[in-house]
């Protein structure tokens, strides 16, 4: 892939504008940022997931610094998603170059495991009377951790950000989920990142990241995900689960037209 100026201040807007909407939710802009990179920067497959990855670690640090200075890191929940996580997006990783490298099955995959999160927690948001159900106990986050970051290992964005719509649902406050959801995407990709880089060397095709466009794409969700980060704390907490849901259903609606289109 050759890179342009025009490619580069692209994915720098796309990473910035993305970043600043789902980062109050504690969702990385990497969401919404995989369907540009494939369908608008063309990065291909499957490059397209550690260029994301590589996203993350370079735009995390911004929204968590923020959340940090607002005292929003404290507790046990993120340590609990990073300690599920770590091993689960290396497992991913290697599922998604061995098992899952086209982009049509890709898709499909990521589609069926967004839409039914995305619905669930907008029906709950959009429902006043819902109580929530007890919050769920460490060893049931682990095990959830585990699974999601498996997932989010092959679709590019951690674990962290399909987590949180499960936390979300079950009544864990919307100021604990978005800092751990994005701690656990920032350290979740890391290791990730690295996962893609050994296979590389070890493997045909295109699997490493795309480094110049996944700098850029990262820089823009610096600045974004402060800018998010701060508004986060104004926001009603409804407002913010039900723009979790909304943005999962989104995504997976997307996905679903793309892989079911020839």
């Amino acid at each position: 892939m050759i890179m342009t100026w025009q490619t580069g201040l692209a994915g720098f807007l796309a990473g910035l504008l993305i970043s600043i909407v789902t980062s109050p939710a504690g969702v990385s802009g990497a969401v919404f940022l995989l369907p540009v990179q494939l369908s608008v920067l063309h990065v291909p497959n499957p490059a397209v997931t550690p260029t994301n990855l590589l996203f993350n670690v370079v735009s995390g640090p911004g929204a968590l610094a923020r959340y940090r200075r607002n005292g929003q890191l404290t507790g046990p929940l993120a340590r609990l998603m990073i300690a599920g996580s770590v091993p689960g997006v290396v497992l991913g990783a290697v599922v998604r170059v061995f098992a899952i490298p086209g982009p049509r099955t890709f898709r499909l995959v990521a589609a069926a495991v967004l839409l039914p999160l995305g619905l669930w927690l907008c029906a709950r948001a959009l429902r006043p009377a819902a109580v929530d159900r007890p919050a769920l106990s460490r060893r049931t986050i682990l095990g959830l951790s585990l699974a999601t970051g498996t997932v989010g290992g092959v679709y590019g964005i951690g674990g962290g950000s399909i987590l949180g719509p499960i936390l979300a649902g079950r009544g864990t406050p919307m100021t604990r989920i978005a800092p751990a959801a994005l701690a656990s995407t920032f350290v979740t990709s890391i290791a990730g990142a690295a996962t893609y880089g050994v296979l590389a060397l070890t493997t045909d095709g295109d699997v490493a990241p795309h480094w110049p466009l996944g700098l850029l794409c990262g820089a823009g969700g610096l600045v974004g995900g402060y800018l998010g980060a701060r508004l986060q704390p104004r926001l009603p907490e409804k407002s913010l689960r039900l723009l979790l849901g909304a943005l999962a259903t989104a995504l997976a609606v997307l996905y679903l037209v793309q892989g079911l289109t020839p």
